[in-house]
């Protein structure tokens, strides 16, 4: 018998050990684990939840109305001396925002994305101090928004300045992740690209050292634009 055949007997033999082995063998007890669902909030607690948890990834939550959020975003952006503020093109965010600011000298220059990235990274990259986009949607448990990015929104508006801005409605805030799945209906329709944001970029080395902003934005600040109150 060669060296060759040989080998290859002995390999059969060995296999055939192992796997009378794991058929004689008895099944593993399945462990008795605990049911589990997912956590839930009363309607009070909820946004109490979503701006803790995003408070301690380092991130801003201000509570906003439909009609006035531009002048106090206007003023957060006023006290970084932030200059230049990117938007989607046709969006109502920046539709918005060109309203609220229009005949102000002093108001950040609004800069709409409508160009193809190859011929608008440069500006992405060095003179871009903002970017503005909408949420989709937010997540109370972890302290998560939910970007849908879109051809008017595209993913890297939120990827490239060094501050993001997202604005969020409150009535789309929801618990937890399977709860939001099913309100959205993602199992009929799902975008090819969803961006779960938490906070500024971050990144942790070795020894599991946290360190923000270092390889996207530095600054993440989360608008909810609040329900009106019932009224009597």
């Amino acid at each position: 018998m060669s060296d060759f055949h040989a080998s290859d007997s002995r390999a059969s033999d060995a296999r055939t050990r192992i796997l009378s082995r794991l058929r004689a063998a008895a099944p593993s007890a399945v462990p008795n684990l605990p049911e589990w669902s997912p956590p839930s909030y009363e309607p009070a607690r909820r946004l109490e939840r979503f701006r803790t948890m995003f408070e301690a990834m380092k991130a801003e939550v201000h509570d906003v109305d439909a009609a006035t959020w531009p002048q106090r975003l206007r003023t957060l952006l006023d006290n970084r001396g932030v200059r230049s503020v990117l938007h989607g093109d046709g969006s109502s965010v920046g539709t918005q925002l060109e309203s609220a600011w229009s005949g102000d000298p002093q108001a950040p220059r609004l800069v709409a994305y409508d160009r193809a990235v190859e011929e608008f990274k440069d500006d992405l990259v060095h003179r871009i101090d903002a970017g503005i986009t909408s949420a989709s949607a937010g997540i109370a448990e972890t302290g998560s928004l939910i970007l849908w990015p879109t051809a008017r929104e595209p993913r890297l508006m939120s990827l490239l300045p060094p501050i993001h801005i997202a604005l969020v409605e409150e009535d789309s805030i929801r618990d937890n992740l399977p709860q939001l799945m099913v309100a959205q209906g993602w199992a009929r329709r799902m975008p090819t690209n969803i961006v779960v944001v938490s906070g500024p970029s971050k990144t942790a080395d070795i020894e599991q050292t946290l360190a923000f902003g270092v390889h996207g934005p530095k600054e993440l600040i989360v608008l909810v634009i609040r329900k009106p109150a019932a009224v009597g």
